[in-house]
């Protein structure tokens, strides 16, 4: 059995060692349940000029999966963008590919993380000289603290995929050429806050998918170890991901899960989950999005 076993562990490998250049990044971990969906919250408002959202994402755990919030962070140096991580399907497992800042937006797994990330690059902002212009169809600013701002809608598709990884049953999505450029270019990886902020995750029993059902105790925050911006799918005066408020609020919770195909700023653990644990992708919100109209 353990011969088994082992023989086993070591196909996995050749297999994860195997996929071609579209797994773009260090696969850190494998487990054999899907992670749930993306679940559905609204972007708090970008607290400092020059902050960058990183969406947030399933982390996978001692204790499963859990949710690390979308959060507002500086980035390591100005000029730079944010690549999400992805969870990517392949052999029978899901590895995790993990994030990174660079110049441009690379391979981010075809995931429709929302607020700019669509699933192909970022339309969120772009670097102007030092300093970062937010686009306001789809980043929530406080105008009176962020000045350097624009809006364009043209990028903007709809897609209400919250499909969480890549591969058979997930996002069919191969990167672009542009991306694939991206991927070959120096990265710096994640900041000693972006650590923390998982860590932080990690930590919150609300998090975890075991408990939530997709429905993360704080989905999104405005700082690292800041309060949650709001609870998951919360209705009334709160604007839902992608919705306005009923008075027309064009910058409030702007979504970002539309699925791009231009962008303003591109070229520019355990081993083995539970096999007691569904699929949390059949558990997670299945609320749908308000979005916004389709524009061309």
């Amino acid at each position: 059995m353990r011969m088994f076993m082992k023989a086993r562990h070591i196909l996995v490998l050749a297999i994860l060692f195997a996929i071609p250049a579209i797994s773009f990044a260090q696969v850190r971990l494998s487990i054999t349940v899907a992670p749930p969906m993306i679940p559905v919250y609204t972007q708090p408002p970008c607290p400092e000029d020059g902050f960058l959202w990183t969406p947030g994402y399933w982390a996978y755990g001692p204790a499963g999966y859990y949710w690390v919030p979308g959060v507002w962070v500086a980035p390591p140096q100005p000029g730079l963008l944010w690549t999400p991580g992805y969870w990517g399907f392949v052999g029978g497992f899901y590895g995790w590919h993990g994030g990174y800042w660079g110049p441009h937006v690379g391979f981010y797994g075809g995931v429709n993380y929302g607020f700019g990330y669509g699933g192909v690059g970022f339309y969120g902002g772009r670097w102007e000289g030092g300093h970062f212009a937010y686009n306001t169809a789809v980043m929530n600013v406080n105008r009176t603290v962020v000045r350097n701002v624009y809006e364009d809608r043209t990028v903007i598709r709809n897609s209400n995929n919250r499909v969480s990884f890549n591969g058979p049953g997930g996002v069919n999505a191969r990167p672009t050429a542009e991306e694939r450029t991206a991927m070959q270019e120096q990265h710096v990886q994640r900041t000693s806050e972006q650590m923390s902020h998982q860590q932080m995750a990690s930590r919150d029993p609300s998090q975890r998918a075991s408990a939530n059902h997709g429905n993360p105790g704080t989905p999104a925050m405005g700082r690292v170890n800041a309060r949650s911006n709001n609870q998951p799918g919360r209705t009334g005066n709160a604007v839902r991901s992608g919705a306005t408020t009923p008075h027309g609020n064009a910058n409030a919770g702007r979504n970002g899960m539309n699925t791009n195909r231009g962008s303003a700023a591109t070229p520019h653990g355990r081993p083995q989950g539970n096999q007691q644990q569904s699929r949390p992708s059949h558990q997670a919100n299945q609320g749908g999005h308000n979005d916004k109209p389709e524009h061309h």
